[in-house]
């Protein structure tokens, strides 16, 4: 047996599976169960293994992980890791994988705020991606990070004390603003990648997302935009005048989405596509004549 014959065996059955990315996957998996790099895999891969007790772990580590992918569970969720703003976050089932189309949110704050003295509130944080990537990135003097579940919260604090430290952010616990009763703080920032998914819509995904991701953190009700009514209508109370608030959103939620903050006194509301051409940021300002 060789590197070579387990990824061959792994990509086969990976594909049979239904698996899209088959090979790509099957050697992502090898590389972690072996814990070698690529070039040492490419280097060594027709070298027969020994058996010896090392590697016989790591073999059937690697079946175990090559069955999971089977089941659909996400590539992430057993690897553990998705890289994201060029940072390397710890996830589990209980929190969404951090996406790329989320960096547009990060990206468009990090252009427009400049000031490190800027106090940031994350709602719906899940891993911490977006709370850590602007405490790091933005250097920003305050940011919490808030979450309806405590296990969601788990993981972001190991992701916070991993890459930035036990300070910043903070993580508090409550259903979106709730978190934040008993204070009268006001923040320059709110951003918040809620629960947007119609309940309807959920049955029709791909089962990595459908089976194995938290609903909490994809169930946005009937129509999808539940968590953006009640954002829309209190968030105006927890930000300082000319604050901003930045909602990731569905690539077909911008017009609705954007009439929401409209409606709730929002001014300078607009649209922010991704890079693949597909509304996925709507944000808006707090005036001095938001009324709250």
């Amino acid at each position: 047996m060789t590197l070579f014959h387990l990824w061959a065996e792994g990509s086969r059955a990976l594909e049979l599976a239904g698996d899209s990315d088959a090979d790509n996957d099957a050697r992502q998996l090898l590389l972690a169960a072996f814990h070698i790099d690529l070039v040492h895999f490419l280097l060594n891969r027709m070298q027969k293994l020994d058996e010896n007790d090392y590697n016989c772990s790591c073999t059937e580590r690697y079946r175990e992980m090559i069955a999971r992918r089977q089941r659909r569970c996400p590539l992430q969720q057993i690897l553990k890791s998705q890289e994201f703003m060029g940072l390397e976050f710890y996830v589990n089932q209980h929190v969404l994988i951090p996406r790329q189309d989320t960096e547009v949110l990060v990206e468009l704050v990090l252009e427009e705020h400049k000031d490190r003295e800027k106090r940031v509130l994350d709602l719906c944080t899940g891993s911490g991606c977006i709370a850590i990537s602007l405490a790091i990135k933005g250097g920003y003097q305050r940011v919490i990070g808030t979450d309806i579940s405590d296990e969601a919260l788990k993981v972001a604090r190991k992701n916070s004390k991993s890459l930035c430290g036990q300070d910043c952010p903070q993580f508090l616990q409550g259903d979106l603003f709730d978190a934040l009763k008993g204070t009268q703080e006001k923040f320059d920032i709110i951003t918040a990648n809620p629960p947007y998914i119609p309940t309807d819509v959920i049955k029709t995904l791909e089962p990595e997302v459908r089976d194995h991701e938290p609903m909490i953190a994809l169930d946005g009700a009937k129509d999808g935009l539940a968590y953006y009514r009640r954002i829309a209508i209190t968030a105006g109370f927890w930000l300082r005048e000319g604050g901003g608030l930045y909602l990731e959103i569905g690539y077909d939620q911008g017009g609705e989405v954007s009439g929401l903050l409209k409606s709730a006194g929002f001014e300078h509301v607009r649209v922010v596509k991704d890079l693949a051409g597909k509304d996925r940021v709507v944000a808006g300002q707090r005036t001095g004549g938001f009324h709250v």
